[in-house]
């Protein structure tokens, strides 16, 4: 099925309906080809979230001396000094 952004704004309930028909929409943008709606496919399994690859970063980070995330931000965010050099 083809539709334009025009129908996309306008109809988006008719072309999800057809995308849970299991039908494919393809949008087009002045005549061009640009996205492409396509049903979710459930699975039986449960799906598990996606784990962010940041999640965990300090879990190595020796904090005794001083070095924990709320100082690293403070030292972060603190305004910044320019020295003068001749």
């Amino acid at each position: 099925m083809h539709a334009n952004v025009k129908q996309l704004r306008l109809q988006t309930k008719a072309l999800l309906a057809a995308t849970q028909r299991g039908e494919t929409v393809d949008i087009t943008y002045r005549g061009k080809p640009c996205a492409r709606l396509v049903g979710v496919v459930e699975n039986d399994q449960e799906t598990r979230p996606v784990r962010n690859p940041a999640f965990g970063l300090w879990a190595d980070q020796d904090t005794s001396n001083g070095n924990d995330v709320e100082s690293q931000v403070r030292r972060l965010r603190a305004p910044r000094s320019f020295e003068m050099r001749e």
